[in-house]
């Protein structure tokens, strides 16, 4: 297979949700369908239970809950799959952020009960800047919930997003039945303990026959009706708005009966895009322009905790990646070879001999890799920074053993190139006595959690007043300020010594505000 060709066959994409809506689930079942794994792992990974698939971290196993990105690839119905598997909590939203970074479509995740919760709301937004095109898919139909055409204007309203429904649930909860599949003219009639449904072939969705699969006069006519007003009020499905992010294929299912999982991932495949381009300091890149570049979206330690190791995940953008290819690390303006990289299949990997435009890259690492870096395979480019969030939670962590002390700052050191927590300290004092920060509570509890299983560090936190941190820079020249601002105790510098100020609250910001009208206070390194 050429070039060209091996490129268009990428999709890759990112699975979001807010939390308990089923991403797990879904994910497991994903890979099922496609053939990856014989038998989709129970989400709690309770005793006598497997774990899940997508959750290889320990305290993900414990918890039943995804709290760093997974990464996974197959392949299905000729096409080269990347799954990305994000964290639903919101305190790892910034984690799910570059994940949705390296994606090129998301697939979005519902409770039919609850509809278009908090989270998934903000996942949203950022899908919405980046035009990214969404596929809906609406959960636990075999619990009672929202009507389907209740959900359809939950979605459009709080998106501001149209839906196409693809596949229309026949009842719900107790009464589910099925679906109906209007562009193939199918019904699909599912049975509990049974993963396989009965196939029907009907003319449409007034069919007699669908009314004797029912068996049920009340459930049929509530289908019919509601059919009849959704054919005469939508119009058609538009794979060109789809692209553009501005309607959103619909389908319904349960994850956990496996119900409708495999309807998504024929829909998935049929209208997934192709790798998009991406934007440079050069100007737009082409995925089928022939020289080698990616960026690093995503930092892992210690996926295999025994060899103490370190991946940095690559999105190829442009190019062919070979196994042991020399790249020109922008940064650090100096040549690296690539000699070990991996696929995923969350915890497990084998070596990866060439990827291609869209595939994800795991490369072993030994401390030359941050998150943003952009390597190519000859030539100066870079792609556009990846912001961080803002703080409001902070704290510094201590330990009884001061012969561990050294042990600990490695630890954190690694915590913080992941991206897990933020890093900040006094110049005048040194490193020694940093100041961590994070954009929510669960973050210090992985944080202390992963210091004792992966690092043998039994530390503790002590909190710190402070709630805002404020990166300073010139108005005029945009230039970052390192003299400590007009009213503020002192200035700190973060990991990568760029100056910020740390403050109790927003009356405090205010007032720093007033008294330095030429800095300007961002919440973000990059200004």
């Amino acid at each position: 297979m050429g070039f060209i060709e091996e490129v268009k066959r990428r999709r890759t994409f990112a699975i979001i949700s807010h939390p308990d809506a089923g991403k797990t689930t879904i994910t497991e079942k994903i890979l099922y369908e496609g053939g990856v794994i014989r038998e989709a792992g129970e989400v709690k990974g309770k005793k006598g239970r497997k774990a899940a698939t997508s959750d290889w971290m320990a305290m993900e196993k414990e918890r039943g809950v995804s709290i760093t990105s997974s990464v996974m690839s197959f392949d299905h119905e000729g096409l080269r799959v990347n799954l990305l598997d994000t964290p639903g909590h919101k305190d790892f939203g910034e984690d799910t952020y570059r994940t949705l970074i390296a994606a090129d479509s998301a697939a979005m995740l519902i409770d039919a009960a609850k509809g278009v919760e908090a989270q998934t709301r903000k996942l949203y937004e950022v899908c919405k800047l980046k035009k990214m095109p969404i596929f809906t898919f609406a959960n636990k139909m075999d619990r009672e919930g929202k009507d389907p055409l209740d959900l359809i204007d939950d979605v459009e309203k709080t998106l501001e997003m149209k839906c196409y429904p693809v596949t229309w649930p026949i009842g719900i909860g107790d009464r589910f039945k099925g679906l109906y599949h209007r562009q193939k003219r199918e019904v699909y009639i599912f049975t509990k303990g049974e993963e396989e449904p009965e196939v029907y072939k009907v003319d449409g969705y007034d069919d007699p026959k669908i009314k004797e699969l029912t068996g049920d006069d009340e459930l049929y006519e509530m289908f019919f009706e509601t059919l009849e007003l959704l054919e005469g009020a939508s119009d058609d499905f538009s794979e060109e708005a789809f692209l553009k992010g501005e309607i959103s294929p619909m389908t319904f299912g349960s994850a956990k009966f496996n119900w409708g999982v495999d309807l998504f991932l024929e829909l998935f495949c049929k209208y997934a895009p192709e790798p998009r381009s991406r934007m440079t300091d050069k100007g737009e890149l082409d995925p089928v322009e022939k020289n080698f570049s990616g960026f690093v979206f995503k930092i892992q330690a210690n996926m295999d905790k025994n060899h103490r190791d370190r991946v940095a995940f690559v999105r190829v953008c442009s190019g062919r990646f070979e196994r042991g290819m020399k790249v020109q690390h922008q940064r650090l303006g100096r040549e690296l070879r690539l000699s070990y990289a991996n696929q995923f299949l969350a915890g497990e990997r084998e070596t990866l001999e060439e990827a291609f435009s869209g595939d994800i890259v795991g490369v072993n690492d030994t401390g030359n890799f941050q998150i943003g870096d952009s390597i190519t395979g000859k030539g100066k480019m870079t792609f556009e920074p990846i912001p961080r969030f803002a703080p409001e939670l902070f704290g510094r962590v201590t330990i009884k053993d001061p012969l561990k002390r050294k042990k600990m700052n490695e630890a954190v050191q690694h915590l913080v190139e992941e991206g897990l927590i933020q890093f900040f300290y006094d110049p005048n004092i040194g490193r020694q006595d940093s100041i961590l920060g994070v954009v929510g509570e669960l973050q210090f509890e992985v944080l202390l959690h992963r210091m004792s299983e992966e690092y043998n560090v039994e530390a503790k936190l002590e909190r710190l007043p402070y709630a805002l941190a404020r990166w300073t820079f010139d108005k005029e020249s945009g230039e970052a300020i390192k003299d400590c601002p007009k009213g503020a105790d002192r200035i700190f510098l973060d990991n990568y010594e760029c100056p910020v100020v740390l403050l109790d609250n927003e009356w405090d910001l205010g007032w720093l505000e007033r008294d330095n009208p030429d800095t300007k206070f961002s919440m973000s390194a990059l200004g």
